[in-house]
C-alpha cells in the first residue's frame, strides 16, 4: 500500500525543528511507501536538503517552488521522469542512484 504526503508526516518527520515545516530546511521521508512527490513546494518552501530514498516514487515533480532546495535524494525509488528542477535554483546535486525501473527516452524535461 503506497502513501502520501501529509501535513500530519512532515509534523511527524519536522520534530527537530519544534514541528515547525514552514521554516524547514531539511526533511527525511525515506522508507515511507510514498509514491509521489506533493505538498512540499508549498508547505516547505525553505527545503535545502530533501530525503526521499526507498520508497516508489516514478517521477520528480512538484518542486519548482523549492528554489533553496540545493540537494535531493530519490535512490531506490522508481523514477523514470523528471520535470520541474528549473525552479530550483540552488539545486547542485540530484541522486537517483539504484532505480527499480529503466529510463524513459528524453527522462530530463527541463534543463537542470
Amino acid at each position: 500500500m503506497t502513501s502520501r504526503i501529509t501535513l500530519e508526516l512532515l509534523r511527524k518527520r519536522a520534530e527537530h525543528n519544534e514541528c515547525q515545516i514552514s521554516t524547514l530546511e531539511e526533511i527525511s521521508l525515506h522508507q515511507q511507501d510514498l509514491c509521489r512527490i506533493e505538498l512540499l513546494d508549498t508547505a516547505c518552501r525553505d527545503l535545502k536538503i530533501l530525503y526521499l530514498q526507498n520508497n516508489v516514487i516514478p517521477k520528480i515533480e512538484n518542486v519548482t517552488k523549492l528554489r533553496k532546495l540545493e540537494y535531493i535524494n530519490l535512490a531506490l525509488n522508481n523514477v523514470t521522469k523528471v520535470e520541474g528542477l528549473d525552479g530550483c535554483e540552488s539545486l547542485q546535486k540530484v541522486d537517483l542512484t539504484v532505480r527499480q525501473k529503466r529510463w524513459q527516452d528524453n527522462i530530463w524535461n527541463t534543463a537542470v
